[in-house]
C-alpha cells in the first residue's frame, strides 16, 4: 500500500492520474489555498472523514481534522531536522512541500463523529506559471489496514499477504523470465481470471494488447538505443535497468473485453541485488478515459458557442465587414455578399473601395476611421456586380489585438435607399409636418417592437447557454481544471454577449424615445452604498482600491432610482477597468450652490488627451482608448449621458494625462421624503437587493409553465439541487391553470410567450379564481425591456425575472416568494438563514 501511494503521488505530479484520483472514492484528495483553507474536498475525503464538502470548504484547514498532539510532535521534529522554528498547525503539515521537498508522512485524521484513523498522506505544493505557491494538495489513504497488518506481521509476518490480497489493485508478480507466480484478488477482479488459470502458465504480456506491446518495444528501442524484443521484455526493460517505470496499456480480460490500465513496474531482487522477478501493480484507468471523453464534449460545446456567435453576426440586418489598415477586406457577412453580388471568397482580399460608385470617397472613409478612430453616418453608394446601386450609411471603428496593435477597421453598412427616397418624396410633395411626425412615430413604434422581439429572440438561446454552463460550473464532483477553463470561457463569452445586447438595446430605446422613467424623491446615499457593494468584487479582482465618502448627511435627488444606479455602476466600472494596476477609485458626493447634487468618480488611470475628451460621449468610442485591450461596445457613456439628460441633469469629465480622469454628473436636489406606514406583505424583488434565503422544513411544490424544452430542462436541474422543492411542469397556459387548481402549488413560475394563451392571460384567470388567487406567480421571460418588466409588475406578477437566468438571483427570488406564501397562508414556520 505504501509503494502504491508513493507511485500515485509521482503520477499526480506528472499529471497522468489527476482526474482519476480526484474522482476516486479510494483516496482523500484535499486541496487548499496558500493559507491552508480547504478549497477542494473530494468524494474520497467525504467517505473517509464523514464531512460533506460544503461543511469544510472555505472554512477550515486540514490541521483542524488532524490529531493536535501529533501536529505538535511533527512541528518539533521538523524544527530540529531543518534547523528552523516551525509552528504547530497547518505549517507543520506542508512545510517540506513548500520548500520543494517531497513529503509523505503518517498522521491520525479525526472524523466528524470524533472517531480516529491512521492515514498515509502525500503533500504537493501547487504552483502557478511563475512558480509561486497558490495552494497545497494532500492525498491520503486510510492506513488502518496497514496498521493492522503490521500487528499481524509482528505475530505471523503476514503484511505481504495483506497487500497482495487488496481488491483495489492488480498485483502480479513474476519470476525472472516473466512467468506469473502471484496473481492477487485485485487482478482476479479486474481481469476475470482465477489465479490457478495463469500461475506458472503465462506472462503479463499474454494479457496485454499485442499491438501496444510491439509499439512499446519499438519506442523503447529508439529511446534507449538498444534492441528490445516485443513481449514481456518490453514491459519490464526499464525496471530491469533500475529505472522507475509507470506506463499505460490496455489489459485484455478473460472474456475478451478490454480496459485501460496504469501500471507501475518494480524489479524484485535478492540479498545480492540479483533480479529474481518483477512486480506489476495496476489500476483501472477507465475513469480518466471517461473524463477525457467528457472534456471532448465540453470542447465541442465551446465550438458550438462560437458557431452561435457567428450565427448572430450573420443574422444582422446590416452588411458587416472588416478590413486591414490598408483597406483590404478581411471578413464579411452574408448581407455584404447580397449588397455587392459577390461571394465571401471573392470579397476577402479585395480593396474595400472597389465596391462603390465613388472609390475615392470610400477610401477617404477608411482613412478617416484610421485617423479619428471612428466614423458615423458616412453615406456611400454601393455598386453590385450586376450594376445595381444602393445608398448605404456607414458606421465604423478601428479594432486592435490584445497587445493594442492596430488590426484594421470594422464597419456596418445599412441600406438607407428607402429612407432617401422617402425624404425625397417629402421634399417633392411638400408633405405637412404633422404627416412627417406621424411617419416618424410609426417608424419608432416599429423599431420599438423590433427591439423587444430581438431582445426575446437573443435572450432565449442565451438562457440555455448560460444556465447550463452555471450548472456545470457548480457540479459535484467539481469539474477538472481543464473543464473549468472551458466553462469559464463559455460563461465569459455569454455574459459579455448579454452585456452587449443590453447596451445596444438601451441606446436604441433611448434614441427611439421609448425609455420610460419613474422620477421621484430617492435616497442617493442608499444607491451609492448599493453600488459600492456591487463593484467591490470587480475592484478587488483587479487590485483597485475604492474610496467612498462617510455620508455624514444623507443626499436626496429627484430622479429614477434604477437609472441612477445604472449610471453610477457604469462610471465606476469604467474607472476600475481603465485604471492603473494597484490604482484607486474615489467616489464623492456634495451639494452645489444652485440647488443640485453632484456625484463624481475619479480614477488614477493614464488620463486622456484634450482632443479625446470631445469624443467620449459619442457611440462606439470606447472611452477614447483606441489602443486599449478592454472589451466593450463603446456606447456605455452614450447611454449614461442620455439617461442623465433625460432626468434633467448634466454630465461632464475632467482629465489630466498621467494623473487620471474625473467623471461627474449632477441632479436636482430634493428634500427627504416623509415617513410612511409600511404596508404588510413583501414588495416585488429587485435583482440587486440583498435577499435572505429561507430554510423550509418540508418540501414545497413549484409549478413551472414553459413551452421551451431547454428552459424546462434547465429549471428542472436547478430545482433538483434543492431538497425543499418538488417540480411540476406544464407546456401551455391552459394546462398550467388546470394543474394549479388541482394541485395547489406553493409557487408558480410563468413564461410570457406561451402558445395559445399568454402568461398574462393565465395570470388573470389565476387571480380571478379564489382557489388560486393566493398563490404567488413569478414571471420568467426573455421579454426583458424595461417597459416589459413594468408591465409585468403592473399586471400583478409577484416578481418579474428575465432570461438568461442568474442562478443566485433566481434561487433568492424563489425563497422570497415562498416566504411570502408561508406568511400569507399561515404555513409552517420558515427560519431565515444567511444567503449563500
Amino acid at each position: 500500500m505504501d509503494r502504491s501511494l508513493y507511485d500515485g503521488q509521482l503520477l499526480l505530479k506528472a499529471g497522468a492520474l489527476q482526474d482519476a484520483i480526484f474522482n476516486s472514492a479510494n483516496f482523500s484528495s484535499i486541496a487548499t489555498d496558500a493559507q491552508g483553507v480547504i478549497q477542494i474536498f473530494n468524494v474520497g475525503a467525504e467517505r473517509m472523514l464523514g464531512y460533506k464538502a460544503i461543511d469544510v470548504m472555505d472554512k477550515i484547514t486540514p490541521a483542524d481534522i488532524s490529531d493536535p498532539r501529533e501536529l505538535i510532535v511533527r512541528a518539533n521534529a521538523l524544527s530540529l531536522e531543518l534547523g528552523t522554528s516551525i509552528t504547530p498547525g497547518f505549517e507543520a503539515l506542508v512545510f517540506k512541500a513548500s520548500r520543494g521537498i517531497e513529503d509523505i508522512y503518517e498522521l491520525t485524521y479525526i472524523r466528524q463523529d470524533g472517531s480516529r484513523f491512521p492515514a498515509m498522506v502525500s503533500v504537493t505544493a501547487l504552483r502557478d506559471d511563475r512558480e509561486t505557491i497558490i495552494g497545497y494538495l494532500l492525498i491520503g489513504t486510510d492506513n488502518t489496514a496497514r496498521k493492522r497488518a503490521e500487528e499481524a506481521l509482528q505475530k505471523a509476518g503476514a503484511l505481504q499477504n495483506a497487500i497482495f490480497n487488496s481488491a483495489n489493485f492488480s498485483s502480479i508478480a513474476t519470476d525472472a523470465h516473466g512467468v506469473i507466480q502471484i496473481f492477487n484478488v485485485g487482478a482476479e477482479r479486474m481481469l476475470g481470471y482465477k489465479a490457478s488459470d495463469v500461475l506458472n502458465k503465462i506472462t503479463p504480456a499474454d494479457i496485454s494488447d499485442p499491438l501496444e506491446v510491439i509499439a512499446r518495444a519499438h519506442t523503447l528501442s529508439i529511446e534507449l538505443g538498444t534492441s528490445i524484443t516485443p513481449g514481456f521484455e518490453a514491459l519490464v526493460f526499464k525496471a530491469s535497468r533500475g529505472i522507475e517505470d509507470i506506463y499505460e496499456l490496455t489489459y485484455i480480460r478473460q472474456d475478451g473485453s478490454r480496459f485501460p490500465a496504469m501500471v507501475s513496474v518494480t524489479a524484485l531482487r535478492d540479498d545480492r541485488e540479483q533480479i529474481i522477478g518483477y512486480l506489476l501493480i495496476g489500476t483501472d484507468n477507465t475513469v480518466r478515459k471517461q473524463v477525457e471523453a467528457e472534456q471532448a464534449v465540453l470542447d465541442q460545446r465551446l465550438r458550438d458557442q462560437q458557431f452561435y456567435t457567428r450565427s448572430l453576426i450573420e443574422s444582422n440586418i446590416d452588411a458587416l465587414m472588416a478590413t486591414d489598415p490598408r483597406g483590404i477586406i478581411t471578413d464579411v457577412n452574408q448581407q455584404m455578399e447580397s449588397l455587392t453580388g459577390c461571394t465571401r471568397d471573392e470579397l476577402i482580399g479585395a480593396p474595400f473601395k472597389n465596391y462603390f460608385t465613388d472609390p475615392d470617397r470610400a477610401q477617404a472613409g477608411i482613412s478617416r476611421v484610421l485617423r479619428e478612430g471612428k466614423l458615423t453616418n458616412y453615406e456611400l453608394t454601393a455598386l453590385s456586380r450586376e450594376g445595381a446601386e444602393t445608398v448605404v450609411s456607414f458606421n465604423a471603428s478601428t479594432f486592435h489585438d490584445r497587445d493594442r496593435k492596430l488590426q484594421g477597421v470594422f464597419a456596418a453598412a445599412r441600406d438607407v435607399t428607402d429612407r432617401k427616397q422617402f425624404e425625397h418624396k417629402l421634399q417633392e410633395n411638400n408633405v405637412e409636418l404633422e404627416s412627417a411626425k406621424a411617419a416618424a412615430e410609426i417608424a419608432n413604434l416599429a423599431k420599438s417592437e423590433f427591439l423587444s422581439s430581438m431582445s426575446h429572440e437573443l435572450r432565449t438561446p442565451l438562457n440555455a447557454v448560460l444556465g447550463f454552463a452555471q450548472l456545470m460550473a457548480s457540479d459535484i464532483p467539481p469539474p477538472t481544471t481543464a473543464q473549468k477553463t472551458s466553462i469559464d470561457q463559455i460563461l465569459q463569452a455569454g455574459w459579455y454577449l448579454l452585456r452587449l445586447i443590453n447596451e445596444i438595446l438601451d441606446l436604441a430605446m433611448i434614441e427611439s424615445g421609448k425609455v420610460s422613467l419613474s422620477q421621484e424623491t430617492m435616497s442617493l446615499t442608499e444607491v451609492l452604498l448599493d453600488c459600492n457593494a456591487m463593484m467591490a468584487p470587480q475592484a478587488e479582482q483587479r487590485g483597485i482600491a475604492v474610496n467612498f465618502p462617510s455620508f455624514e448627511h444623507p443626499f436626496y435627488v429627484h430622479a429614477d432610482r434604477t437609472r441612477v444606479k445604472q449610471v453610477i455602476v457604469n462610471l465606476m466600472s469604467n474607472a476600475i477597468k481603465y485604471n492603473r494596476p494597484g490604482g484607486a477609485v474615489t467616489v464623492n458626493c456634495e451639494h452645489e450652490p444652485d440647488g443640485r447634487v453632484r456625484v463624481s468618480v475619479m480614477d488614477t488611470g493614464v488620463g486622456l488627451q484634450p482632443d479625446k475628451l470631445a469624443h467620449l460621449f459619442q457611440p462606439f468610442n470606447r472611452l477614447g482608448q483606441e489602443t486599449s485591450a478592454e472589451e466593450g461596445t463603446g456606447i456605455g457613456l452614450v447611454v449614461t449621458k442620455k439617461l442623465i439628460e433625460l432626468m434633467g441633469g448634466t454630465i461632464g469629465v475632467d482629465s489630466t494625462v498621467g494623473v487620471g480622469s474625473e467623471f461627474w454628473f449632477d441632479l436636482l436636489a430634493s428634500d427627504a421624503p416623509g415617513l410612511e406606514t409600511e404596508m404588510p406583505g413583501l414588495a416585488p424583488v429587485r435583482a440587486d437587493d440583498q435577499i435572505v434565503r429561507t430554510d423550509i422544513d418540508h418540501r414545497r411544490t413549484l409549478l413551472y409553465v414553459e413551452d421551451n424544452p431547454a428552459n424546462l430542462a434547465l429549471v428542472g436541474q436547478l430545482i433538483a439541487r434543492r431538497d425543499d422543492l418538488q417540480l411540476m411542469t406544464a407546456v401551455t397556459a391552459h394546462l398550467g391553470i388546470l394543474q394549479a387548481k388541482k394541485h395547489q402549488p406553493d409557487l408558480i413560475l410563468m413564461d410570457i410567450n406561451l402558445p395559445g394563451m399568454s402568461g398574462y392571460g393565465a395570470l388573470k384567470i389565476l387571480r380571478d379564481d379564489p382557489a388560486t388567487a393566493h398563490i404567488p406567480v413569478i414571471a420568467l421571460s426573455a421579454n426583458a425591456m424595461p417597459r416589459d418588466i413594468e408591465k409585468g409588475i403592473e399586471a400583478g406578477f409577484f416578481n418579474y425575472l428575465t432570461k438568461p437566468i442568474m442562478v443566485r438571483e433566481f434561487m433568492d427570488a424563489l425563497d422570497v416568494a415562498l416566504q411570502h406564501f408561508a406568511e400569507v397562508n399561515g404555513a409552517a414556520e420558515v427560519k431565515p438563514v444567511t444567503s449563500e
